[in-house]
C-alpha cells in the first residue's frame, strides 16, 4: 500500500503543471543551450518547456520578434497557460511581440538581466568597428536614446518579475555603466514601469541563466507571482554551479 501510494505522489507531482508551458528564450548571442540547467529545474518541477533556439544576431528585434515569438507559442499546446523565462535581449523582443500582438492563456513571465531601458554599452560601443558583426542588428537597437528598440515599448501590461544581476566579470564594460551592474546592464535599466516585481542577485550577465539562486527566484516567481525575498541562499538540490565552474560554457 506504502508503494501505491508513493507511485501516485510522484504521478500527481509530474503533472501539477501539465497544464502550463514555459518558454525559454536565450540572449544575444547564445543559444538555447545556455538555459538547459533552467530546463532541466522547470522540468522537474512538472511544467512543459520549450527551449528555444533562435538566431539572435540575424535580424533587428522586430523580425525576431515577429518570426520567433510565433514559432516558439507553436511548440505549445493549445490549451496550456504560457510562461516564459528570458535571458537579457530574450525579453526585449518578447516585449516587442505583445507591443502590437497578445497571447491567449498569457501566463507569468521572468525576466534575467533584461536592457528594459536599454544599455549604455551600447550606447557607447554601437560604432565601434566589429561590434555590429558581433552582436547583429539586434544589437544595435539596444542603446538608451530615443530611438532605441526598448525606449519605444512603453510599460509591463502583463505579469512580469525581473532578477538583475550585481556582479561583474567584465570591469572594462563595467567603465561604462551606473552601478550597480551586472557587466552588461545597470540594476536600474533592467526595471520596467509596471512590473510585478524585482529583484538582485549578486551574479553576472553571462551566468544569471544558470545561477541556482536565480532559478529558484524564477520559479518561484512563476508559482507566486512574486519572489521569495527571504531566501538568503539555494537549497535546490544540484544547481550550485558557480560562475567560476562555467566559465567556457555557453
Amino acid at each position: 500500500m506504502r508503494k501505491i501510494i508513493f507511485c501516485f505522489l510522484v504521478m500527481f507531482n509530474s503533472h501539477i503543471h501539465a497544464s502550463e508551458c514555459v518558454i525559454l528564450l536565450h540572449g544575444l548571442a547564445r543559444s538555447s543551450d545556455s538555459m538547459n540547467k533552467m530546463e532541466s529545474a522547470l522540468s522537474s518541477e512538472g511544467y512543459s518547456i520549450v527551449n528555444h533556439d533562435y538566431a539572435s544576431r540575424k535580424n533587428t528585434i522586430q523580425v525576431l520578434a515577429a518570426e520567433e515569438i510565433p514559432a516558439a507559442l507553436s511548440k505549445c499546446k493549445s490549451d496550456e497557460k504560457i510562461n516564459f523565462i528570458t535571458h537579457s535581449l530574450g525579453g526585449i523582443v518578447l516585449r516587442q511581440y505583445l507591443s502590437t500582438h497578445s497571447i491567449e492563456n498569457l501566463g507569468r513571465t521572468v525576466m534575467l538581466g533584461p536592457p528594459n531601458k536599454g544599455s549604455q554599452v551600447a550606447d557607447k560601443l554601437k560604432n565601434v568597428p566589429g561590434y555590429k558583426l558581433i552582436n547583429g542588428p539586434a544589437g544595435m537597437q539596444l542603446g538608451t536614446d530615443i530611438e532605441s528598440v526598448p525606449f519605444k515599448l512603453g510599460c509591463a501590461d502583463f505579469e512580469v518579475g525581473i532578477i538583475a544581476g550585481t556582479k561583474s566579470i567584465n570591469l572594462i564594460l563595467s567603465t561604462m555603466l551606473p552601478n550597480p551592474d551586472d557587466g552588461k546592464v545597470s540594476v536600474e535599466n533592467t526595471k520596467l514601469e509596471g512590473m510585478a516585481d524585482h529583484i538582485t542577485i549578486p551574479v553576472s550577465h553571462p551566468f544569471i541563466m544558470k545561477d541556482a539562486r536565480a532559478i529558484n527566484q524564477a520559479i518561484f516567481f512563476l508559482k507566486n507571482g512574486k519572489f521569495d525575498k527571504g531566501a538568503e541562499k539555494t537549497t535546490t538540490s544540484g544547481l550550485g554551479e558557480t560562475e567560476n565552474s562555467g566559465l567556457n560554457q555557453v
